[in-house]
């Protein structure tokens, strides 16, 4: 029999060499796509022995012409430091990137996966936020680039599906965090984490009585997997997928010190523009529909995020 082949575009990065590396131990053929922009070569080492495994340096802002089963769309700079640093090419990286997949599944006959973001929600007003809210965004802020490009892209996905029978699974993903994230991503986890072992103050913006919800990338990838896998091609989103269990700024800068035994001080910053100050899922529809819910507790998967980023900063 031939293996189902999938195509995962940013399958270099965080989430996306997580991603890869289950398909490839659920027997499927893995084309990652990156331009290695945020990605890193060292995320899918591992993995580079495996005949069924192939890697593409592309940017999926210009067409791409493979032959695949499935595809899932990762590939978008998802960290404030770094789609602020080309604000333009991220929001062509969302628009044109999805413009480019949509093409590529629909010449294919493809089942396609949007992974979008729980940013599409802005500064919420209603909480938890349900798949029925429309946001709240700013769409000329310093985060809209992410923000705006990520709505846009559902926009042409739900087009491409009315339009042209295409067949999308859309996901709102949700913090998320584990090994393979960056050092220098500037997002809280790996934030903090890092302080902290180098004994650095711990930078909490604003009083820190922000909240999140932090979901660990293994539970995330499971949640991918069965919304592409096991759900009817009448079912397709957008779903949330994240951790319900909500947590303060503080109170995860407080968890990370007592993990790490550190003796970092907290000391605060002023808030950020347009940072959301409630940010939590609602999951009512991934419970019903894929019997999904997160099993990895926020102090575990810190402790293993912990072990991970303590390895990288001793082969430095």
């Amino acid at each position: 029999m031939m293996k189902n082949r999938v195509l995962v575009t940013g399958g270099s990065g965080f989430l996306g060499s997580h991603l890869c590396e289950r398909l490839l131990d659920m027997g499927r053929e893995v084309i990652c796509v990156d331009n290695f922009f945020t990605g890193s070569k060292s995320n899918i080492l591992h993995l580079l022995d495996n005949p069924y495994f192939e890697v593409v340096r592309h940017d999926v802002t210009f067409p791409l012409y493979v032959e695949v089963d499935e595809i899932y769309n990762l590939a978008c700079p998802a960290s404030p430091i770094h789609y602020q640093h080309d604000p333009v090419q991220t929001t062509k990286t969302s628009v044109h990137g999805a413009i480019n997949m949509l093409g590529l599944a629909k010449r294919l006959k493809a089942k396609i996966f949007q992974a979008s973001t729980s940013e599409v929600y802005g500064d919420p007003e209603v909480h938890p936020q349900p798949e029925g809210y429309w946001g709240n965004v700013n769409p000329i802020g310093l985060r809209s680039c992410y923000d705006e490009g990520k709505r846009c892209a559902e926009t042409l996905f739900f087009d491409y599906h009315r339009q042209h029978n295409l067949r999308i699974k859309v996901c709102r993903i949700f913090n998320t965090y584990g090994p393979h994230m960056a050092m220098d991503d500037g997002r809280v986890v790996s934030n903090f984490v890092i302080q902290a072992l180098k004994g650095q103050d711990i930078t909490v913006y604003g009083g820190g009585e922000q909240t999140r919800s932090f979901c660990y990338v293994t539970d995330m990838v499971d949640g991918m997997i069965r919304f592409m896998e096991d759900t009817d091609d009448e079912f397709i989103g957008p779903m949330n997928l994240g951790n319900p269990d909500e947590f303060t700024i503080r109170e995860l800068a407080e968890a990370v010190i007592d993990l790490t035994g550190s003796k970092s001080k907290i000391v605060n910053r002023p808030l950020p523009s347009d940072d959301p100050m409630q940010r939590r899922p609602d999951i009512s529809l991934a419970r019903e529909t894929l019997g999904w819910e997160p099993t990895v507790a926020l102090r575990t998967g810190l402790s293993r995020t912990i072990e991970y980023f303590e390895g990288k900063l001793n082969s430095l």
